[in-house]
């Protein structure tokens, strides 16, 4: 299947979910889950009937008894087991009148039974989609038979696809409230690209739906020199304060093949990991500002608790009333103390980490002189689905105090480099990634792609003695002309004028070349 099919199949599914909404009471981040676990059913019972197949011609050469086949043959395929009456096909063609809704669920127990990796995970919730049963029933098989559209010989990353591309519309759907649990591919994959995470245990305690850990597994798939199964390596663990999100992470790494462990907790106060030292690798996209109080004044983050946590060995960010003033320098050392000798972590974070005060600037101060961040840049507007603001990544590395960067820091301006999607949204492609992943590999001298050097208004490598002379502040544009770029309407406008002019031209020539030759093969003739 090409990427147009691939493309229109997304939006004729997607158009489905639509008409649900539209024939429902329900909003759409509560038909999130049911319309991502039917996605999922599909995938599954596509993978169970290709393995029942394959395993079923492998008995046929066998001689003598044959053993039963149970469900642990399919695990180790690492396929799910589909009992009969939870396969995708036998639901859509239960009878008129037949409750599907609570066939569903049905179905969903009884493969969270036979699959107990899966247990806790699948939706069980599709005789609520509407408050009538017939009208329930006449919801779920018309979203049963769209994604049924779904080819059996599809592959595993198209199924993948579909999932994302599902994730994405609901946040963009839902606005700020779906921004919750996704991050844009683009962004991932370049935090992915920089930290490179080869080998080794990857954590992401804010994990929403799993991305990180998606794009991670892509990154080892591409690089692999011997195939071997990407969980020989990598681990995969994360933590998730919110329960549908956490289900919803299982599901996306069950889709893409992936398991892991995922925790349900609170990352300020729980670390059921033990994660101090552990890990080779951290991303996150974690929640951005999260204040101690909240504007009734209920404690949001309460001090107390976080109290000798050696997690937070740099300090707490507690104002003069003794409230914690901003989360986001507890997020930092939640990542940094979770990293090994070796370790690397990339994530996002609001601007204002950049050069906020008091507290946050004491904390900000001992990152700086211990050596632990190595590479910021500065990401522009419109990248993410649910929100117009700009951002920065930063990236820690363990490494660099023993090389001959760790007197050293880099930044990257970006916020000029980016693809628009429409109006309000931008991406990068990964041409444009690998620019940007370009410098800082240059920058660290790990590949044979020439020597770095600064570039007025992309990138500088700046010394700590610049960063103390300018208040240990680390906003880029200290250190970079940095010129906001916003795509607003009169820019898009432009860009999709001149593509047509663009395309009329080609068009144009493209005629005058058919007739040329048209009239050169006749006189031929």
């Amino acid at each position: 299947m090409g990427s147009n099919d691939r493309k229109q199949l997304h939006e004729r599914l997607w158009a489905a979910a639509e008409q649900l909404r539209a024939n429902s009471s329900l909003k759409l981040n509560e038909i999130a889950e049911p319309i991502l676990g039917l996605i999922f059913l599909k995938f599954a019972d596509v993978k169970f009937r290709r393995a029942k197949a394959e395993i079923e011609k492998e008995r046929e050469k066998m001689t003598g008894r044959k053993p039963p086949i149970t469900p642990d043959h399919y695990k180790q395929r690492g396929v799910p087991f589909i009992p009969d009456e939870a396969g995708y096909m036998y639901l859509m063609s239960l009878p008129e009148g037949k409750n599907i809704g609570k066939a569903i669920n049905d179905a969903m127990k009884e493969i969270e039974q036979k699959n107990r990796e899966l247990a806790g995970i699948l939706p069980q919730d599709y005789t609520t989609l509407s408050s009538q049963p017939a009208e329930n029933s006449r919801i779920i098989l018309t979203l049963l038979k769209n994604f049924n559209q779904i080819p059996d010989d599809i592959d595993g990353d198209a199924f993948g696809e579909i999932y994302e591309y599902f994730l994405g519309e609901f946040a963009r759907a839902e606005g700020q409230k779906g921004g919750e649990f996704f991050t844009p591919q683009s962004i991932v994959k370049l935090l992915v690209e920089i930290i490179e995470p080869y080998h080794g245990k990857i954590f992401d305690p804010a994990c929403g739906s799993g991305g990180m850990f998606v794009q991670s597994a892509n990154f080892v798939a591409r690089h692999q020199k011997h195939k071997r199964p990407i969980m020989e390596e990598v681990g995969i663990y994360g933590q998730e304060k919110g329960a549908n999100n956490m289900r919803i992470a299982k599901m996306n790494l069950a889709i893409h093949g992936l398991s892991g462990k995922i925790e349900l907790a609170n990352s300020f106060y729980e670390d059921p990991h033990k994660s101090i030292g552990q890990f080779d690798f951290v991303l996150a996209n974690p929640p951005f500002n999260v204040k101690g109080k909240d504007k009734n004044g209920q404690i949001v983050i309460d001090p107390a608790r976080l109290q000798g946590d050696k997690r937070y060995n740099y300090g707490l960010p507690i104002t003069g009333k003794g409230e914690i003033s901003n989360a986001n320098y507890l997020w930092m050392q939640i990542f940094a103390s979770a990293l090994n000798d070796n370790g690397r972590a990339g994530f996002v974070m609001a601007n204002s980490a950049s050069d906020a005060g008091n507290a946050e600037k004491e904390l900000r101060k001992k990152m700086i002189d211990a050596g632990l961040i190595d590479v910021i840049v500065s990401v522009g507007t419109n990248m993410f689905m649910n929100a117009t603001l700009s951002c920065t990544l930063w990236f820690f590395d363990k490494r660099k105090n023993r090389t001959d960067r760790h007197t050293k820091m880099l930044f990257i301006n970006a916020q000029d480099i980016f693809t628009p999607i429409d109006r309000s949204h931008s991406e990068w492609t990964e041409e444009q990634i690998q620019e940007i992943a370009g410098i800082v590999r240059r920058y660290r001298e790990e590949k044979s792609e020439g020597k770095y050097k600064d570039i007025k208004g992309r990138c500088k490598v700046v010394t700590l003695n610049e960063i103390h002379a300018n208040d240990y502040s680390l906003n880029p544009g200290r250190y970079i002309e940095i010129v906001e770029t916003e795509m607003n309407d009169v820019d898009f406008d432009e860009r999709m004028k001149k593509l047509k002019d663009e395309f009329t031209i080609l068009t144009t020539e493209a005629h005058n070349l058919e007739k040329k030759i048209y009239k050169d093969w006749n006189r031929i003739l």
